[in-house]
């Protein structure tokens, strides 16, 4: 069964100011100086149409409450002024991004809106620019191509979601982002991981991008044969996309057996009746607390059956989701219900087999026929189980295209149905502008090296064998690397082993280094350069970095008592240590060198350089066993 894959990456530049206006891009920490609310309303395309996922967004009735700044946010993003022109500094990196894909770049850049309205911009819409083309990316002797490559506004931040309205902060909002989309030809997990690290890595080269956590997203969009086009959004750490792309083929062939065996059991959409039913009064002495809850507060409980849908609502679709987990997800977006029960699960949950039983009678359930419950208000009751027999009819054609979010075990959830053509419209406020050649040939000349060239670099200039050479090559952290040995001065090996092995090992054992950040890092190779740290101390620093991502690296090195000692006090310390085994060397020798080695490594270690340690203890061992013969 084959697989399509494309990528969208999406990638915050570091500019000055904001893409239609003079504001900073920075992320504010403090709490605002300002709120305000907004409702959004439904516009139609230029031909009069609506988008789906706009008339989803629309239908859920949210207020919006917007928190603002006065020095770091402006009329723009209140949507109370129109926007400037658009900022030539993210043209530019634009531009380059595009060159540096192969993109053959518009000739005259015109702006346009694409409806949004959940609330994560004011105006209802994003404005988007497509800047190049028809481009492409080697990956592995593989030429990937890049559909487009196209320069647009971030989103406001969102920072809690409550049951009737939306809270966003407008820091983020208007923040410049290039939007790189591949061609579906990605044919497997692994081939998606390694494209979206060969794009990421390009741009973070450019010099011209920001960095940490949130700065840069990845969607994907995944169809295998015989299904729907799925898109997945917000994988945010490059080391999920492999296991999403694996856990969204897994949950797409599961539903494609699904609708073949509902096929198989002769079940049409006829079949399938939003007529619910009553059953309160089967749970009047229930021991469901969440039945008890619902009822004792006027609410109701109602059921609906699903005809031959028995022992496939608890089909696992991905590691602990089910097809019941995704009609609750409906049943939660389209109603906010807290949740369903499916046959499939029951008796449980306090739900006794009198009472399923007592249902199944109710709605004449055959063997295999299922049912769905919901406890809850009566109007997003009934709402709750439409949305579940909606799902059901679709589990007939196999996989339905939908827009789903990516949780952190690379699992997926319902967010919205999939968009449509009638979301863009022209910008009627910006002015196009035009694309010179000799603009095009002054950027070309910024491109970054190609990685061959810099592979070559990494062997025979900076010393690398050839293995960790093609680790920090395909490595996101190239271009601290560079830095790091270029701007610090820090040695190519140690900066590469840190890089690519150090940061490893930690990840495994579970230290959270996703908060170390490339300032931390550039930072400790500068004090490792200048003589402020040993090279063993690396470790134990990051680790405390890690848990404590707010400390500069100088005050995490003295709060772990690893300032290097200099060359007299290393001695000293040598000499006492081993004036203290003295007895052990006289007795055995050169053989009881690794026992002094080992205690004094213990004593030490993080503090005087490895190499020029076991220099000292051979020193003052050797002088231990001369003075005894």
């Amino acid at each position: 069964m084959s697989v399509k894959v494309g990528i969208e990456i999406h990638q915050m530049l570091d500019t000055k100011h904001k893409l239609f206006c003079n504001c900073p891009t920075e992320l504010r920490r403090d709490g605002p100086h300002s709120e305000f609310r907004r409702w959004l309303r439904l516009a139609r395309s230029e031909l009069g149409e609506l988008d789906p996922a706009a008339v989803f967004e629309y239908s859920k009735g949210k207020m919006f409450l917007y928190e603002a700044y006065f020095d770091s946010t402006c009329l723009v993003e209140m949507d109370e002024e129109p926007p400037h022109q658009l900022n030539p500094e993210a043209l530019e990196t634009a531009i380059l991004v595009s060159l540096a894909l192969n993109c053959k770049v518009v000739d005259e850049v015109h702006v346009m809106r694409k409806i949004v309205i959940d609330g994560s911009n004011t105006t209802g819409f994003q404005r988007t620019a497509l800047i190049g083309l028809n481009g492409h990316v080697d990956v592995g002797g593989k030429k990937v191509p890049i559909n487009t490559v196209c320069l647009e506004e971030d989103a406001a931040r969102k920072m809690e979601e409550r049951e009737r309205e939306v809270v966003y902060r407008l820091d983020r909002l208007g923040i410049p982002l290039v939007e790189v989309t591949t061609a579906p030809v990605i044919s497997n997990p692994e081939e998606a991981g390694l494209v979206a690290l060969r794009i990421g890595q390009l741009l973070r080269m450019t010099g011209r991008v920001k960095r940490g956590l949130g700065t840069i997203r990845q969607d994907l969009n995944i169809s295998v044969e015989g299904g729907a086009r799925v898109e997945i959004k917000g994988v945010q750490e490059l080391e999920l996309i492999p296991r999403v792309v694996e856990y969204e083929v897994m949950r797409q062939k599961k539903l494609l057996e699904v609708g073949e065996e509902l096929r198989k059991r002769g079940v049409g959409r006829g079949d399938l009746s939003t007529n619910v039913l009553d059953v309160s009064e089967l749970f009047k002495d229930t021991s469901s607390r969440v039945a008890r809850k619902a009822l004792t507060s006027g609410g109701v409980a109602l059921a609906v059956k699903l005809p031959g849908f028995a022992r496939l609502l608890g089909v696992e679709l991905q590691p602990g989701r089910r097809l019941g987990t995704e009609m609750a997800d409906r049943a939660r977006y389209w109603a906010e219900v807290g949740g369903i029960f499916h046959s499939d699960e029951l008796p449980a949950y306090g739900i006794s087999s009198e009472e399923v039983t007592a249902v199944r009678k109710a709605l004449q359930c055959g063997e295999l026929d299922a049912f769905v419950l919901v406890f809850e208000e009566k109007k997003r009751a009934i709402r709750a189980l439409e949305a579940v027999v909606e799902r059901a009819r679709e589990a007939l054609e196999g996989v339905p295209p939908e827009t789903r979010g990516a949780n952190p075990d690379g699992t997926t959830r319902f967010m919205r149905p999939m968009p449509g053509s009638a979301r863009m419209y022209p910008e009627t406020d910006i002015r196009p502008i035009p694309i010179e050649t000799v603009m095009l040939e002054r950027i070309r000349a910024l491109i970054p090296e190609p990685p061959e060239v810099k592979y070559e670099k990494l062997v025979k200039v900076y010393g690398l064998n050839p293995e960790i050479a093609k680790r920090v090559l395909w490595s996101y952290r190239l271009d601290v690397f560079e830095k790091a040995v270029g701007e610090a001065g820090a040695s190519p090996t140690v900066v590469a082993s840190t890089l690519e092995g150090t940061l490893v090992e930690l990840r495994r054992d579970g230290v959270p280094v996703h908060n170390i950040t490339d300032e931390h890092l550039l930072e400790l190779f500068k004090l490792l350069a200048r003589g402020g740290l040993v090279k063993e101390a690396i470790p134990a620093v990051i680790k405390y970095l890690a848990e404590n991502p707010d400390v500069e690296v100088e005050e995490a090195v003295k709060k772990l008592g690893l300032t290097p000692l200099s060359l007299e006090e290393a001695k000293e310390a040598v000499r006492r240590i081993v004036s203290r085994m003295s007895d052990v060397i006289k007795e055995r020798g050169e053989a009881a060198f690794s026992t002094v080695m080992g205690a004094t490594m213990r004593e030490l270690r993080g503090r005087v350089d490895g190499g020029l340690l076991s220099k000292l203890v051979r020193e003052e061992v050797l002088k231990v066993i001369k003075g005894s013969g």
